[in-house]
């Protein structure tokens, strides 16, 4: 063989090399982008869910304060007539039966029920959109990490992002249950 083709030989074999090398840091850059935009989406979606939450959380508690009201109201009116003189009685009782067969059960409890499950679903579905975030992160982190991706980002000039895990604390914009 000759030097000629043994020199062009090595150059095909260098420029391939090259080629698949910029080949693979593009598709890892590409990659890349593709984890953060999956973050950031992550992200997105814990804050779907804690607006939820402080949209939520204080309106239920007003229905259950407001049907509680009505439900003492209604038990107040129950014992005061039954102090009132027996034709009095009479009249109230024929207004509670009424009532009555309109609103067969005054179920407070059931509204305090409703308020929990709504507080645990709520609050599993921020944890779980943490987790989701949380889990990107990881996955980005150990991508840019590993050899060779972190060589060749250095090479082609693309800024490895930081990003932090989300705290599964309490949240200081959780709303607080008050029934006073």
């Amino acid at each position: 063989m000759s030097k000629v083709k043994l020199v062009l030989i090595v150059v095909v074999i260098i420029i391939c090399g090259v080629v698949a090398s910029l080949a693979l840091t593009y598709n890892a850059q590409n990659n890349a982008v593709g984890m953060e935009e999956q973050i950031e989406s992550a992200k997105s979606d814990v804050n779907v869910q804690e607006k939820r939450r402080a949209d939520l959380i204080p309106n239920l508690v007003e229905c259950v304060k407001a049907y509680d009201k009505h439900e003492y109201e209604t038990l107040l009116a129950i014992v005061q007539g039954r102090s009132m003189n027996d034709e009095t009685v009479n009249r109230v009782e024929l207004a509670i039966q009424a009532v009555a067969e309109a609103y067969p059960e005054l179920s407070s409890s059931e509204n305090y029920r409703q308020l929990m499950y709504e507080l645990s679903v709520t609050e599993n579905l921020i944890a779980s959109h943490r987790n989701a975030y949380n889990q990107r992160v990881r996955e980005y982190n150990t991508y840019v990490r590993r050899f060779p991706h972190g060589f060749f980002f250095g090479l082609t000039g693309y800024t490895i992002k930081s990003y932090k895990y989300l705290s599964f604390e309490t949240s200081e914009t959780a709303p607080e249950v008050n029934f006073n």
